[in-house]
């Protein structure tokens, strides 16, 4: 019975994983990154959600500096379908215009109605903070379930740095798909936002495994291999003071 319980457990499925060689050990890492990276999603939504309710203040609604203004797009962040004019648009979005873009207004573009305008932070720090902290939590649960690691603190200081720039480079990636989308495919206009979201989330996925893997968060060595490894460097040296001193 005990040995049942073993197999069904979560470190049972570890071993199995790891005696079937290092692909199906990667294989299944793979599979509980995935999983992780669910639970992810779902904190961070949840805090895209309640972090307004702090930043929602009229100290947060300055305009962002210029290099983030190429990044943060109100066209790709608010969707106001086929509307000619702002006032035309959904009350609902129009409203969340107001509290997050400054000088919103709708114009044409390549025949399509697009939002111009500047994001404030006070859209984008509740962005930044529930991708950030959600990440957070992911970092911490693959290190001590996915890889079993025991990376030091730096590497966590390291992440913090690479997720920021992975968040700013997959948020510009997504409006630069969107515009390519719209401009050269434009009977798929309605499916642009969602297919720019998947591909955005799909880079930072493959970028995100390799590199927790095999830099950030790489597994801790059993002390049997460290042992077994010093034992072959000692024969091999032995071996050659041998044939030196021959």
């Amino acid at each position: 019975m005990a040995d049942e319980k073993k197999k069904i457990s979560l470190g049972g499925i570890d071993n199995a994983a790891a005696e079937k060689g290092s692909l199906m050990k990667t294989v299944w890492q793979f599979v509980k990154f995935i999983v992780v990276s669910g639970i992810v999603t779902i904190i961070q939504l949840l805090l895209a959600y309640l972090l307004p309710f702090i930043f929602d203040m009229e100290v947060f609604k300055v305009a962002l500096p210029d290099f983030l203004r190429t990044i943060f797009n109100p066209n790709i962040i608010f969707n106001i379908g086929d509307a000619a004019t702002l006032e035309a648009v959904d009350p609902k979005v129009l409203k969340d215009i107001g509290k997050y873009v400054i000088d919103a207004a709708v114009v044409n573009q390549n025949g399509i109605p697009a939002l111009v305008g500047i994001i404030t932070w006070g859209y984008t720090l509740p962005f930044l903070l529930s991708n950030l902290i959600a990440n957070i939590y992911g970092y911490i649960q693959n290190k001590k379930t996915t890889f079993k690691s025991d990376a030091p603190k730096i590497m966590f200081v390291i992440y913090i740095f690479i997720m920021i720039a992975l968040i700013l480079f997959s948020t510009w990636f997504q409006g630069w798909l969107y515009g390519v989308i719209c401009s050269n495919l434009p009977k798929f206009v309605g499916l642009a936002r969602l297919v720019a979201a998947m591909a955005a989330g799909f880079v930072q996925m493959i970028f995100l495994f390799p590199m927790e893997k095999f830099v950030l968060l790489r597994e801790k060595k059993d002390p049997a291999e460290d042992s077994a490894e010093a034992a072959a460097a000692a024969v091999a040296e032995t071996a050659e003071d041998v044939a030196d001193a021959e």
